[in-house]
């Protein structure tokens, strides 16, 4: 966001939430967009390690998983561990995990890969981040046909369909799977709820302006986690892979450092700190996806649109 844009969403919020809370709002936005420049200028963003560094077969991102809430539920599944390893993500936004770590310096790698996506940000792949969508073996955006209106996001299961389709039938030597969960939206919360309904708030928004709470903003947040970790085990039990990991492409902020949710070239712990959790998965047969890629026409406003929807302005 530019100063511009700045002010020009300030005086929409001061319009549309009054002096008092708008100006809240505005000044957390202010410090978001503050402490990006400030970081990014003195380069103390560029900390983290390339995910081609590391060892994997199969590579499960929870779009803004948090360490801290995966252990929260690690007693409720029998493939996270209590103590849940740490990894230090090369972004703290999805834009930035993408651009860093998928690069030219990495494409033998990537042209051995098969990425299955639910982020659209991969519509950037070819213009501003430095490799395109030709350079991966095979580049399958699941969020381009399987979006849900009514949900506004795209539900975790088309994302395990595709996995374990293009797990089978292409046996990539690495695959990563892109959920957008635990992210927002979140299915335990209606936004829409609070407010007189001319305007469409976040739940950021909400909480800068103490319209909601933290405790139910984060219950939602983890709500959604169970949601999609509900899909990792039945992906776990439906692809082949010596070594799978679960990890994130960068966290999420709920009031630390004055922040809420995540601002590319933040390096705050919380922000670039995800989970590691190396497991095994053995596919068993037993599951048989539905779910069957489509050739749909998505024009750029729409992408944006489904952008706005996940909280990208």
């Amino acid at each position: 966001m530019t100063f511009t844009d700045w002010l020009a969403e300030t005086r929409f919020k001061l319009s549309a939430y009054g002096p008092r809370k708008g100006t809240r709002s505005a000044a957390y936005d202010f410090w978001g967009g503050f402490a990006r420049r400030a970081c990014h200028g003195l380069g103390l963003d560029e900390d983290g390690t390339p995910v081609y560094e590391r060892d994997w077969d199969v590579l499960v991102l929870l779009d803004t998983c948090r360490v801290d809430v995966l252990a929260e539920v690690a007693d409720e599944y029998e493939f996270v561990p209590s103590e849940v390893p740490s990894f230090t993500s090369l972004g703290s936004t999805s834009w930035e995990w993408l651009h860093d770590n998928f690069t030219p310096e990495y494409a033998d790698e990537i042209s051995r890969t098969a990425y299955v996506t639910a982020n659209a940000h991969t519509k950037r792949f070819g213009d501003e981040f430095p490799v395109g969508p030709e350079a991966f073996g095979l580049l399958d955006e699941v969020w381009r046909y399987a979006w849900d209106d009514e949900f506004d996001g795209i539900p975790p299961r088309s994302v395990t369909d595709r996995a374990i389709r293009v797990a089978r039938d292409r046996d990539p030597d690495r695959l990563v799977v892109h959920y957008m969960q635990p992210h927002t939206p979140y299915r335990s919360l209606d936004v829409r709820s609070f407010g007189d309904g001319d305007y469409d708030r976040t739940v950021w928004d909400l909480l800068q302006m103490g319209d909601l709470d933290r405790a139910e903003a984060w219950a939602a947040y983890r709500d959604n986690l169970r949601w999609v970790l509900g899909e990792v085990d039945l992906l776990l039990d439906n692809i082949d892979a010596d070594t799978l990991v679960v990890s994130s492409d960068h966290g999420e902020a709920f009031g630390e450092w004055g922040l809420y949710g995540h601002y590319r070239h933040v390096p705050i712990p919380i922000l670039k700190t995800v989970p590691w959790v190396e497991l095994s998965a053995t596919d068993s047969g037993e599951y048989e996806p539905t779910v069957e890629a489509e050739e749909v026409h998505v024009t750029d406003d729409d992408v944006e649109q489904r952008l706005s929807a996940l909280g990208y302005k």
